[in-house]
């Protein structure tokens, strides 16, 4: 069923995650200029400046299912990367931190519709034997974009003097609008067009587009065409008895996602690493080690989704969480050498990468059923850019409250909770199709 025609409508798609990480991401380097210059206070800078995308994020996710529903996937992804785009420009050139803050809060919508938009459209245009491998093209453009955030963040810094945040935020206006073009080139999701406009000829010359053959496109409008039962039933309301299980898998893993930390430590891994003993200078270069190892792993996460399954990289992910979060406590509790300790963060970098980054937003969109997904991936993706969010928020004064070695030891803890979850309830989702997986969790 797939072809070179999906494959590059998914990487259009999951370009939106480049956009997603390095929007993400390149607060850090603005972050000690940011405070600096205004000199506001930890709880301002934390519930403002640093986590007010985040607020936007939650907002985004927990709304996205209406317009990736109501306007389709492919329109919803283009009005994510206006978003980008001036929440780029506006952040570059804030006067004061409530405007700062309010073009901020534009680029969370983006991030957090994006979670949703783009990895439902990937997962109805794949076929069930690659869905894994082009699903993962989202995480790996976040991960992507994380790394070039931070390249970015180290190449800029001095170049405009004190007001060099404006560039590390600016820049990227220009991966904005190619993402825009791009995309806008890309068909609708046949499946959409099926089940929320009911028209056949349309989603015929979608999936035609996305196939290199009749029959292959014949075959994807046919798993994607809604039963008469379907079509006379009453809308679907999600929290109902029937999606309990999909809810609650949903709830758990964006849960385990940030009680990881994960945010944290890439929102605060500058500071984190001046902590740990690097100076400004190195923190920022140590951050793009970050980037890079979560690079590699996302590569390695991306070649074995469909081979050993999203479960079994989450075993490894949970053991690797265990080991480097308690070991980086550790590090801190002794006063290691700062190298000590980077390694183990890297080690914690490596471990996400490979498990909850690279599964996280596939199996939000494997385990919902067609009529609801939309609806399910924001339930999912508001979950965890809430908790991203209240992390962020409390993170300026984590940082500054706490010993080191208390934060991380937490979120080693809750790892361990995390290895249970994998163990006894979640399904693996690998080699099916998602009409089968319905049929499984619906009971």
């Amino acid at each position: 069923m797939s072809s070179n025609k999906s494959v590059l409508a998914s990487i259009a798609a999951a370009l939106s995650g480049f956009l997603f990480g390095f929007d993400t991401v390149v607060i850090s380097g603005a972050n000690l200029p940011i405070k600096e210059l205004w000199q506001t206070s930890d709880w301002f800078h934390g519930t403002f400046i640093m986590s007010m995308a985040l607020w936007g994020t939650v907002v985004g996710a927990l709304l996205a299912g209406i317009p990736t529903n109501k306007l389709g996937r492919k329109t919803t992804l283009v009005w994510i990367g206006v978003f980008y785009f001036v929440s780029a420009l506006g952040s570059a050139l804030a006067p004061d931190p409530y405007s700062f803050s309010l073009f901020r809060f534009i680029g969370g919508l983006g991030v957090g519709v994006s979670s949703i938009a783009a990895p439902t459209y990937i997962s109805e245009i794949s076929a069930a034997h690659n869905r894994g491998r082009l699903g993962i093209l989202y995480q790996f453009n976040i991960v992507f974009g994380i790394l070039i955030a931070y390249v970015s963040n180290y190449l800029l810094e001095g170049v405009g003097g004190e007001a060099d945040w404006r560039y590390m935020l600016g820049i990227e206006a220009l991966p904005a609008l190619v993402y825009t073009v791009l995309v806008m080139r890309v068909p609708q999701s046949p499946r959409w067009l099926l089940r929320h406009r009911r028209d056949h000829e349309a989603a015929l010359a979608a999936a035609t587009r996305l196939t290199s053959n009749a029959a292959a496109a014949q075959e994807m409008v046919a798993a994607g065409t809604v039963s008469p039962e379907e079509a006379s039933a009453k809308k679907a309301s999600l929290f109902t008895a029937k999606y309990s299980k999909p809810l609650l898998l949903a709830f758990l893993i964006a849960f385990f996602n940030q009680a990881s930390g994960i945010n944290f430590i890439l929102y605060y891994a500058p500071e984190i690493l001046e902590k740990a003993g690097f100076g400004t200078s190195g923190s920022l270069f140590s951050s793009i080690v970050i980037g890079l190892i979560n690079l590699i792993f996302t590569l390695l996460g991306m070649a074995l989704i469909d081979k050993a399954g999203r479960k079994q990289l989450m075993y490894i992910g949970s053991f690797g969480y265990i080991v480097s979060l308690l070991m980086v406590a550790y590090g801190f509790y002794t006063g290691a050498a700062a190298e000590f300790k980077l390694v183990f963060i890297l080690m914690f970098i490596a471990s996400h990468a490979i498990g909850q980054g690279a599964v996280i937003w596939i199996f939000i969109s494997e385990i919902f059923p067609n009529q609801v997904r939309a609806y399910g991936q924001a339930w999912g993706s508001g979950t965890h850019w809430v908790f991203a969010a209240l992390i962020t928020l409390t993170g300026s004064l984590l940082i500054n409250s706490l010993e080191p070695w208390v934060a991380f030891a937490i979120f080693g803890g809750l790892m361990c909770l995390q290895l249970v979850f994998v163990h006894f309830m979640m399904p693996e989702t690998k080699g099916r199709s998602l009409e089968d997986l319905e049929k499984e969790l619906m009971g």
